[in-house]
């Protein structure tokens, strides 16, 4: 099986560390431990265009990364908390996938059906859980299934500036909270794999 990991950051590449690819790489190795391959897209690299299409021309690499996603088993979704928000990248990803409402198979299906999501969340003050259930839902209403747990999240003390990615080792309930998110997630892919779902009458 297949994971795609589609990391919120706002920083590019080659610059500063993130503290979510440090989140997204923890999990993806519990997923190599499940047999599930991985790699990461860091958004802030690409070109995504503004828009809920899922071309909107002029040098858009939006086609790129969808194509990728709708490759995987699963697709992962980690951000940053700011201002008690996921980040504008991570939202504006999510924009993009609006245009999987319209896109159905013969079936009547959302081209995601089939695909397990999760989430990843990271940030120096409260607000995980909110940040978790607005990707939830944005997730399954563009038909992404998610299993119990699907979310694995670091959050620092309240008026601090440690990240997660400063941190000397991970908390033993972070990592439990991974292992958690990917045997539930990489199981629920199995079982879709097999299964699918049946086409709407």
């Amino acid at each position: 099986m297949k994971a795609i990991a589609l990391n919120g950051t706002l920083k590019k590449s080659g610059g500063e560390p993130s503290s979510t690819d440090k989140m997204l790489e923890l999990i993806l190795g519990f997923l190599r431990n499940e047999g599930v391959v991985g790699e990461t897209i860091r958004l802030a690299d690409y070109r995504i265009e503004p828009g809920v299409k899922s071309d909107e021309g002029n040098g858009d690499e939006w086609p790129g990364i969808r194509k990728r996603i709708l490759n995987a088993d699963i697709l992962i979704l980690g951000t940053p908390i700011w201002l008690g928000q996921p980040s504008s990248v991570a939202k504006r990803a999510l924009e993009r996938m609006d245009a999987f409402l319209s896109e159905k198979d013969d079936g009547g299906r959302m081209a995601p059906y089939g695909r397990v999501a999760a989430v990843a969340v990271v940030g120096n003050e409260d607000g995980a859980h909110h940040v978790s259930a607005e990707l939830y839902q944005a997730l399954n209403d563009v038909g992404f299934t998610l299993a119990p747990n699907a979310v694995s999240y670091w959050v620092g003390e309240a008026m601090q500036g440690k990240d997660f990615k400063d941190l000397d080792e991970v908390p033993e309930a972070v990592i439990s909270a991974a292992k958690m998110l990917v045997r539930n997630t990489a199981h629920l892919a199995r079982i879709l794999r097999a299964e699918g779902f049946p086409a709407v009458t």
